[in-house]
């Protein structure tokens, strides 16, 4: 009996994975919400109770797991958020479409040389 062992055709999706079969990116994010998550939980169990205290740990570390995790078409979740506000704020809605007619610039250059002929 065979064994098939399924392998991508294109080299460039695959990511290298650094330890415990995680990317480089995937271990800081996950740190990062390990290092602000779990001080969180501590200091909020004593006022909130265990509930409070996993639901205010989860909410703070659910936006570090989905940077860490979310890529559409290749792409990071920042960048896509980037593209999004910059499209959405910094760049104008209605973008003309603008031409540069250079018959327009040689009949006027063509005018001024003719006036100037004139005048001699």
């Amino acid at each position: 009996m065979a064994a098939y062992i399924s392998v991508p055709r294109d080299f460039s999706k695959v990511k290298s994975k650094v330890a415990f079969n995680l990317t480089a990116r995937q271990l800081i994010c996950f740190g990062a919400a390990a290092v602000v998550g779990v001080p969180l939980f501590f200091v909020l169990r004593d006022t909130a109770g265990n509930s409070g205290a996993t639901l205010g740990m989860m909410a703070v570390m659910l936006p570090m797991f989905f940077l860490a995790m979310y890529q559409k078409n290749g792409q990071p979740a920042e960048k896509i958020l980037r593209y999004y506000l910059q499209a959405r704020f910094v760049r104008p809605k209605v973008r003309p479409y603008k031409t540069r007619n250079y018959y327009a610039l040689l009949m006027k250059g063509d005018d001024t040389r003719d006036s100037v002929s004139e005048k001699e």
